[in-house]
């Protein structure tokens, strides 16, 4: 953290009531993927799966920062950011266990969570696929004559894509209304951006198109809403795109696959003391807004919010075989459906 950064969050203040918005939604999401690698192990999920342990506070400043009017796009680490917009967790989990109440209908799975109704446009298994996709939605909001914006993720792996170059370079010739955002996490898979590229420093990308870029402590969730609400205020004031980088780290593997023997005990030891939620815990106890036993009561409901999510996914339905050609093609009757 720069002393200037340090600075401006001596000087911003949050809220009693903003802090707890951020305690709820990281720690929800950090139990809810806890539960989502148990029921893995047991078989009960299957097909890839990107847990979000550890980048909590990336997704929930975001949130914080924004309108419920904003979009979001992201890649296939998706599970955080609908469940933070509001997005049923039941529908979440029912969706990882391709049941026909989650939100794809038990169709995508782990790495394809939509919701419309919180303008979550969805995750994307396609490395890089969904930033010009991102490109479009800011597109589309700029057409309407709107405010919103569109904040578009992707991962250190997806910034070697070119996509993403055309994306930038579009976004800013046109001024589209969008929030780049790459979640550094250290490792494309299980490879260091030290190994890929001599440009470490990310964000320094977005100079090659002259798109105002800046990097984010992607471990303090203050930081985060404090770079959101700077980017979309440029934005909103029709200067075009801005570029994050998140320097973020993940405590698990790339999936549930990943072994993670490509770095060290030490290394994940060193992040985890940075533990954003365990951050946002310190300053509520500090400010006496609670005490060690009511978060731990708090803990325990939460525990058992993501229960009954787990209990809802298991006593839904599978969808009908009928299921499998619905929602293949927007025109209903295609030609190729009718033999």
């Amino acid at each position: 953290m720069s002393q200037e950064e340090k600075v401006l969050k001596e000087e911003r203040a949050f809220s009693k009531e903003q802090y707890w918005e951020w305690y709820e939604n990281m720690l929800l999401v950090r139990r809810f993927e806890e539960k989502t690698a148990q029921l893995y192990g047991q078989q009960k999920i299957r097909g890839f799966c990107h847990l979000y342990i550890g980048q909590e506070a990336c997704a929930a400043g975001q949130v914080s920062a924004l309108t419920k009017d904003d979009i979001y796009i992201t890649a296939y680490r998706d599970h955080a950011h609908p469940i933070m917009l509001g997005t049923d967790p039941g529908a979440v989990m029912a969706e990882m266990y391709g049941r026909s109440t989650g939100t794809t209908k038990g169709k995508g799975g782990s790495m394809h969570i939509f919701d419309k109704s919180v303008n979550f446009a969805g995750g994307h298994g396609i490395v890089g696929a969904q930033i010009p996709m991102g490109a479009g939605l800011g597109f589309a909001e700029k057409y309407k004559g709107t405010k919103n914006l569109c904040v578009t993720m992707f991962g250190d792996g997806a910034i070697r894509q070119g996509a993403m170059h055309e994306a930038f370079n579009m976004a800013m010739a046109w001024k589209l209304p969008v929030i780049f955002i790459v979640e550094n996490n250290g490792y494309a898979m299980g490879t260091s951006v030290e190994r890929t590229s001599n440009v470490t420093h990310l964000y320094e990308l977005g100079a090659a198109y002259d798109i105002p870029s800046r990097p984010v402590d992607g471990m303090t969730v203050e930081e985060v809403h404090i770079a959101m609400e700077e980017a979309a205020a440029h934005i909103r004031a029709g200067k075009g795109p801005y570029f994050l980088e998140f320097r973020t780290y993940r405590y698990k593997g790339h999936s549930m696959s990943d072994p993670a023997k490509y770095r060290t005990k030490e290394e994940v030891a060193e992040y985890k003391a940075q533990d954003p939620i365990e951050k946002v815990k310190q300053t509520i106890l500090k400010n006496k807004w609670a005490t060690e036993e009511e978060l731990k009561e708090f803990d325990k409901k939460l525990k058992a919010r993501v229960l009954e999510a787990v209990k809802f996914a298991e006593e839904s339905p599978y969808p009908e075989k009928s299921e499998a050609y619905t929602d293949v093609y927007v025109e209903e009757n295609y030609p190729f459906l009718d033999s």
